[in-house]
């Protein structure tokens, strides 16, 4: 198997990096790949801009909503990755990603989301016609069906801030738009997040039993059961695209509508 390890964290000392340096290390004890994209160590660029399409001239237009001509950046990114003029930067990316069989995200939960380097990461590499697009299918039969991703993030609060009565919301609920409109969008397997909570004051005891999960959920990585997501063509869903009544399990509500309860697959 080999992994592709995205990591977003500008302190090399950090819980995030401590993390994957566990991954490699155990990965590679199995005889597994392990290539690291450490994103402020490349100094990734964040921003998605027409900067990204080599030799784009500005010819790829459309109409505005106030009846200006302007440039198409949807339209662009495809025309850019079908005839070879994106970035070195994000080419390079984009391979790493199609050899990948598990892609593991590292990263802080920094204001309720990831980083604006990894947000850039995705908005910069997932261009069109290659992660998404007119024609392409999505949300578990995208691009990247077959393989597997799983988030690994570490938090400053305590575990009881992040449940459905805590303070922070659930963790489910603010990991949702990166497992399931980033990662099952795109066709991945999404596995349960590796959630490390109290970064700020860890001790090393606890650092060390924290390694052994996170040790124990790597070794079944080949194998774990995948979030139980909706797919777009599974007839769950109407010609709108919304869920069919009497679908959800008895007293879901919000994201957790579009997870396959055990009653419903009983």
């Amino acid at each position: 198997m080999k992994t592709l390890i995205v990591t977003a964290h500008p302190d090399p000392r950090s819980l995030t990096h401590s993390l994957q340096d566990v991954a490699v290390r155990t990965l590679r004890e199995q005889g597994h790949e392990v290539e690291i994209s450490d994103l402020y160590a490349m100094k990734w660029k964040s921003e998605a801009d027409f900067d990204d399409f080599a030799g784009f001239a500005g010819d790829e237009v459309r109409t505005g909503p106030d009846g200006r001509p302007g440039p198409d950046f949807m339209r662009a990114s495809g025309e850019a990755f079908a005839s070879g003029r994106l970035g070195e930067d994000i080419r390079a990316e984009q391979r790493k990603l199609l050899e990948a069989d598990l892609v593991l995200l590292h990263y802080p939960l920094w204001w309720f989301t990831m980083p604006a380097i990894l947000k850039g990461w995705f908005d910069r590499v997932f261009t069109a016609g290659f992660a998404y697009g007119p024609g392409l299918p999505r949300y578990g039969e995208g691009p990247f069906t077959g393989k597997r991703a799983m988030v690994v993030t570490t938090t400053g609060g305590r575990e009881s801030n992040y449940t459905a009565r805590g303070v922070n919301g659930p963790m489910d609920d603010l990991l949702f738009p990166v497992n399931h409109g980033l990662l099952w969008f795109t066709g991945f397997q999404v596995l349960p997040p590796f959630v490390a909570h109290r970064a700020v004051d860890l001790t090393e005891e606890q650092f060390a039993e924290m390694a052994d999960r996170y040790r124990e959920r790597l070794a079944g990585i080949e194998t774990a059961e995948p979030l139980p997501y909706r797919p777009e063509r599974g007839g769950d869903y109407d010609a709108d695209l919304q869920l069919l009544p009497g679908r959800e399990a008895a007293g879901a509500t919000g994201f957790g509508l579009h997870r396959v309860h055990r009653e419903e697959r009983a």
